[in-house]
């Protein structure tokens, strides 16, 4: 039986367990820039395998979430480079998630207040579609999401350029790699989607247009930081953001799949959307995905060890994924080692405000 608790090695990274501590948005730096604190709660979890990083803005036009730390600027750099530090002295490893929210941002959110940019104009109108802002009393809460415009095609190497600029940010910042963020109903989904990608221009229409977006945005960053060090976050049949269903959504992440595996990235990190309360990537897709794409395979979603093991066992993923656990479980590895019971986190401290919820969850004692 394979240990998940032995080390793991890929695309030259060595870790020091098979689990992966997944990104999770904390928004807790009204500044925008990371800072010691930021790098005490990644410290405490360093533990993990691999840590993927909030999901980090690559420019203010990206952002959907007050509070959020971004990585376009100096500052930011030298302050993921705390937590970078951090991570590293604990022996562990971390990369970044780039990110870019596409049409789930405000106006209050975006330069001069503009609209937020997205491959449609279609606005994300279901209940849970939000972004989350500040009122004009200044109180932080959530909002129904901005009209978005559509990208101009000639606009869409902007946002290519952004990505490659903050893949450069983070490799100064100290990361050992980044993540692109194309999953969850964000911008990159946002193209993916044929029912909201209604474009008539080299984005849109086919499947090789859909997903060019998201490989020329790999390529572009293959090219600044090389294969090794640059994986992908994908979320087949995502409905979460209002992302409409569609007929070729199996073959359109299949065909990504095998496009990515050309390519020898580091990784693929696949989300199990469960916003609808239920898996929506079986058993036998992920067997399809691991035929079309041969590198590291991540999964996040609803994980528990059993099935951890399981997924593993059958050789469908090589590395599990935890999110909501770390949260209140800085030593989420350990515990799980020792088959300790685990807390349960407050969701209401989930987004905003100082450490309650963020870095006083205890490690569990050790006899």
């Amino acid at each position: 039986m394979t240990d998940l608790f032995a080390p793991f090695r890929f695309a030259g990274h060595e870790l020091r367990n098979r689990f992966v501590m997944a990104p999770m948005t904390r928004a807790r730096r009204p500044d925008y820039v990371p800072d010691a604190e930021t790098a005490l709660y990644y410290r405490q979890r360093a533990s993990a395998g691999l840590i993927v990083s909030e999901g980090t803005p690559v420019s203010p036009e990206g952002q959907g979430y007050i509070h959020v730390p971004g990585i376009w600027s100096d500052e930011q750099v030298e302050g993921w480079r705390l937590v970078t530090d951090a991570i590293h002295e604990q022996g562990g490893a971390i990369f970044a998630q780039l990110w870019h929210v596409g049409r789930m941002s405000h106006r209050s959110l975006q330069p001069d207040g503009g609209a937020p940019v997205s491959s449609t104009t279609r606005p994300a109108r279901d209940p849970k579609s939000m972004a989350y802002v500040l009122s004009e009393d200044g109180v932080p809460g959530f909002a129904e999401p901005s009209v978005p415009r559509a990208l101009a095609t000639e606009e869409v190497s902007r946002v290519v350029a952004d990505f490659a600029r903050a893949g450069r940010n983070a490799q100064s910042a100290g990361f050992d790699g980044i993540e692109v963020h194309a999953a969850n109903g964000y911008l990159f989904e946002q193209f993916l989607n044929p029912v909201l990608n209604e474009r008539t221009d080299r984005y849109g229409g086919s499947i090789e247009n859909r997903v060019r977006l998201v490989l020329e945005t790999v390529d572009a960053l293959i090219g600044v930081l090389c294969k090794d060090r640059v994986g992908i976050r994908l979320a087949p049949f995502n409905r979460q953001f209002d992302m409409p269903v569609y007929d070729d959504g199996g073959e359109t992440y299949l065909h990504l799949a095998r496009e990515l595996d050309k390519r020898e990235i580091a990784y693929i990190h696949l989300n199990d959307n469960w916003a609808a309360g239920h898996s929506v990537i079986d058993e036998a897709f992920l067997r399809e995905f691991r035929k079309a794409y041969r590198g590291t395979l991540i999964l996040a979603g609803a994980m528990t060890l059993d099935r951890a093991r399981h997924l593993v066992e059958e050789g469908l993923i090589d590395l599990p994924a935890f999110g909501q656990p770390f949260i209140s479980n800085p030593d989420l590895v350990e515990r799980l080692r020792q088959g300790a019971a685990l807390a349960q986190p407050d969701r209401a401290t989930y987004y905003g405000g100082g450490s309650e919820g963020y870095t006083d969850y205890p490690a569990l004692e050790i006899a």
